[in-house]
C-alpha cells in the first residue's frame, strides 16, 4: 500500500469515528433531562424603570408542580409514569432525593395536573411551583405594594428604618391598603392655597363638578354671574379657578390623594379619593378669617347641593378666636363634615394658649399634632392633653409640588391630611358613618406612643390599618 492509500484510509476512519461520536452525543442530548433554567431576577430602584415584560412570565408557559416520588422509584419508572402523563421532567432537585420539577404539555391547570400526580402510589406528595416575589418586611400580616417611583421615600406611610427612622413609626398604610384604598365616591375639601390641579399625580384624583348641580352662587355675587366652580372655589378671587400659586396646598393635597400605583411621583394615603381644592390664601400664604369662613361656606353649600363632600382638611391657624368662624364650623358639623385641623407649630401647649380653629370645642374637630419619623413629637408641634387630640407623621414629609414636582416639608400642616386621609379610607368602606362615629373611629385608632402621653387625648399615632379594619 502506497503512503497516498494510508493517509486516504486514515482520514476515513477519523471521520467514521467523529460520526459516530456525534451520533453518540445526539443520542445523549435527545434523552437528557433538561437542566435547571436559570431566571435572572431584576431589581428597581428610584432610577431604574420595571421591565414590563416578565421573564418569568416568557418561561413559565405551562403549569408546573413539584413531585416527589416515594423511595425506591427509580429513574426509569419515573420516565414511563411522566411519559404517559405527556409531561416531561424540567429539573431534578439533587439535594432531594426523587424530587422533580415536572411540566404538564398538555394544558392543564396546576390543580389537575397535582390530583394526578397525588393520585399514584409511587409519589409521596405533589404541589404547585408558586409565585414567589421579593418583598419588603412590614409588622404585622399582609400589605399591598405600590410602585410608584419614590413611595420609598415616604416614611410616613412605610417606616422601614431608614435614614434614622424607627421601624413600623408609620401610619400602617400598606397594611390598611388590603382592605381599601379609597373611593372617588368620596370628596375631600382641601381649605389652603389651593391647589395645583394640573400636577400628573394629582389630576386623576381632583374633584369636578357634576352637571347635575348647577354653578355655585356666591352671595357676594348677583343671581345673573355664579361661579363656574369646575374644579372649586377661589375665594380671593370669586371664581372657579382655585389653581395654587404658593404650593401649600398641593402638598397636602399629595398626602391625602397622590395617585397611587401609577408609576410615577408618590402615593397618597388614598390612591382614589376626589380632592375639592378651595384657594382662601394668597401666595404668601396670608388669608383672612373671612375668606376661610367663605370657602367653609361653599362646602356646605356643596353638600347640600348633593355633592358627598364629607371632609375638610384645614392646615392654617392663628391664636385669635373668631365666634364667626366657629359658628361655620358647627354649621359643618350639622351637615355631617368633619373638620382636621393643624394644632399649630409654636411648641406651645394648646390648653393654656389656645390655637384655633383646632382649639374649637365643636363635636366635628379633630386637632393633630406632628410626629418625626423616630416617633416622636416633632420641636415645633403644638400639643394639648386635652385641646389635641391625635399624632400623625409632620417631618420630612415628601408630597407634591408647584410645576408638577414633589418636595419635602415640615410641620402640623403635613400631619393633619394624613388623618383627613384616613377619615376618606373609612368613608370609602362605610359611606354612610355619621360624623360623630367617624371622628370617634379615628380617635380609637390609634397606636400608643410614648411621647404622646399626656401631650395629645388619644396618646397616640393615627393607624389606618385599624382604621379599616385590616388590624
Amino acid at each position: 500500500m502506497n503512503r497516498k492509500n494510508i493517509w486516504v484510509q486514515l482520514s476515513i476512519a477519523l471521520a467514521l469515528v467523529m460520526m459516530a461520536a456525534f451520533a453518540g452525543a445526539l443520542r445523549k442530548w435527545i434523552t437528557k433531562r433538561r437542566q435547571p433554567v436559570a431566571v435572572r431576577m431584576r431589581t428597581t430602584d428610584s432610577n431604574r424603570t420595571t421591565n414590563t415584560t416578565s421573564e418569568s412570565q416568557k418561561l413559565i408557559k405551562h403549569a408546573e408542580v413539584l413531585v416527589r416520588f416515594r423511595s425506591g422509584v427509580t429513574d426509569e419508572a419515573i420516565r414511563r409514569v411522566v411519559q404517559r402523563l405527556n409531561d416531561q421532567v424540567e429539573d431534578r432537585i439533587e439535594s432531594i432525593p426523587g424530587l422533580d420539577v415536572i411540566e404538564d404539555e398538555d394544558g392543564q391547570d396546576v390543580a389537575s395536573v397535582i390530583a394526578q400526580y397525588r393520585a399514584m402510589p409511587e409519589v409521596e406528595y405533589a404541589e404547585g411551583n408558586i409565585e414567589i416575589k421579593l418583598d419588603h418586611e412590614v409588622a404585622g400580616g399582609p400589605h399591598v405594594h405600590t410602585n410608584d417611583e419614590m413611595f420609598w421615600r415616604q416614611w410616613g406611610l412605610f417606616n422601614n428604618g431608614r435614614d434614622g427612622g424607627k421601624f413600623g413609626a408609620d401610619i400602617s398604610a400598606m397594611r390598611a391598603w388590603t382592605v381599601t384604598n379609597g373611593s372617588d365616591r368620596v370628596v375631600v375639601a382641601v381649605l389652603d392655597s389651593g391647589v395645583d390641579y394640573s400636577h400628573p399625580d394629582l389630576a386623576n384624583n381632583i374633584w369636578s363638578r357634576p352637571p347635575i348641580i348647577l354653578p355655585y352662587e356666591d352671595s357676594d355675587l348677583t343671581a345673573n354671574s355664579p361661579v363656574d366652580d369646575v374644579h372649586g372655589f377661589n375665594v380671593l378671587e370669586d371664581t372657579g379657578d382655585p389653581m395654587d400659586d404658593n404650593g401649600h396646598g398641593t402638598h397636602c393635597a399629595g398626602i391625602i390623594g397622590a395617585e397611587g400605583n401609577n408609576g410615577i411621583g408618590i402615593a397618597g394615603v388614598n390612591w382614589n379619593v376626589k380632592i375639592m381644592p378651595l384657594k382662601f390664601t394668597d401666595s404668601e400664604g396670608t388669608g383672612t378669617t373671612k375668606d376661610a369662613i367663605e370657602a367653609i361656606n361653599y362646602v356646605i353649600n356643596r353638600k347640600r347641593a348633593g355633592v358627598n363632600v364629607r371632609i375638610i382638611s384645614a392646615s392654617w391657624g392663628s391664636t385669635e378666636r373668631s365666634r364667626a368662624l366657629e359658628d361655620v364650623i358647627r354649621k359643618a358639623y350639622e351637615e355631617g363634615i368633619l373638620f382636621v385641623a393643624a394644632a399649630g407649630n409654636s411648641s406651645s401647649d394648646n390648653d393654656k394658649t389656645p390655637h384655633y380653629p383646632s382649639g374649637y370645642n365643636v363635636g366635628n374637630v379633630i386637632a393633630v399634632a406632628a410626629l418625626n419619623r423616630q416617633d416622636e413629637l416633632a420641636s415645633f408641634s403644638n400639643y394639648g392633653a386635652k385641646s389635641v387630640h391625635i399624632g400623625a407623621p409632620g417631618v420630612e414629609i415628601l408630597s407634591t409640588w408647584l410645576n408638577h414636582s414633589f418636595e419635602e416639608k415640615k410641620g402640623t400642616s403635613m400631619a393633619t391630611p394624613f388623618v383627613a386621609g384616613v377619615a376618606a379610607l373609612i368613608l370609602a368602606e362605610n359611606p354612610t358613618m355619621s360624623v360623630d362615629d367617624l371622628r370617634a373611629k379615628l380617635l380609637k385608632s390609634v397606636d400608643p406612643v410614648p411621647s404622646l402621653r399626656g401631650k395629645v387625648s388619644s396618646g397616640g399615632r393615627i393607624n389606618a390599618a385599624k382604621a379599616v379594619g385590616a388590624d
